[in-house]
C-alpha cells in the first residue's frame, strides 16, 4: 500500500466522517479513479505523434494507455470516423494513489507561476478536473525524448454526493487550491 492510500485509510478517512456526520465509513467520499487524457490532433496527420503521446502517458501512469478514435467525420479537420486522435488511460486503487501523491507532491509545484488550482472546476457531481499545459511537470519524462510539449485533463472521479464534500475530500488529500 502507499503512504497516501494509508494515510487516507487512517487520518484522513475518519476525519471526514467525523466532520460530514456520517454514520459509516462508506459513506464517507473517497477517490475512485482518475482518468488521464491527452488529445494529439496532428496524429490525423502523422502517427508517430501519437506514439510519442502514448510513451509519455505511459511513463507518467505507470501503465499503458488506449488509443481513443474519432466518433466523427470532420472535413475541415481532414478528420475521419475511426482515426487515432489521442490516449487516453484509467487509474485506480494503489496506482491511482500514486499517481495522485506524484501529482500534489512533485508535478503541480514545478508548473511555471502556479497560483494553486480553481475550485470551480467541480461538475456539480463530486468530480474535479484539471488541465496540464506541459508533460515536463512529471519527473518520469525525458527532456531530450520529448518532440513537442503536450497537455494532459486530469479528472479525479470521487464518491462525494456534492461538490462541497469533494472539495473537503481533495483539501484534505492537500490539493493546492488558490485562496
Amino acid at each position: 500500500m502507499t503512504g497516501l492510500r494509508k494515510r487516507f485509510e487512517k487520518e484522513i478517512q475518519p476525519k471526514l466522517i467525523k466532520d460530514l456526520g456520517v454514520s459509516n465509513k462508506h459513506q464517507s467520499p473517497k477517490v475512485t479513479k482518475i482518468v488521464i487524457n491527452m488529445g494529439v490532433g496532428e496524429a490525423a496527420q502523422d502517427s508517430k505523434k501519437l506514439q510519442f503521446a502514448i510513451d509519455d502517458l505511459t511513463a507518467i501512469a505507470g501503465q499503458k494507455p488506449i488509443v481513443t478514435k474519432a466518433k466523427k467525420s470532420i472535413a475541415a479537420f481532414k478528420l475521419r470516423e475511426g482515426m487515432s486522435i489521442g490516449a487516453k488511460v484509467t487509474l485506480r486503487k494503489d496506482r491511482m494513489f500514486e499517481f495522485l501523491d506524484r501529482l500534489i507532491n512533485i508535478a503541480l509545484p514545478r508548473v511555471r507561476d502556479f497560483r494553486g488550482l480553481s475550485k470551480k472546476s467541480f461538475d456539480g457531481k463530486g468530480n474535479y478536473s484539471l488541465g496540464i499545459k506541459e508533460q515536463l511537470i512529471f519527473p518520469e519524462i525525458n527532456y531530450d525524448k520529448v518532440d513537442k510539449v503536450r497537455g494532459m485533463d486530469v479528472t479525479v472521479c470521487t464518491t462525494a454526493k456534492t461538490d462541497e464534500e469533494a472539495l473537503q475530500l481533495l483539501t484534505a488529500l492537500n490539493f493546492p487550491f488558490s485562496k
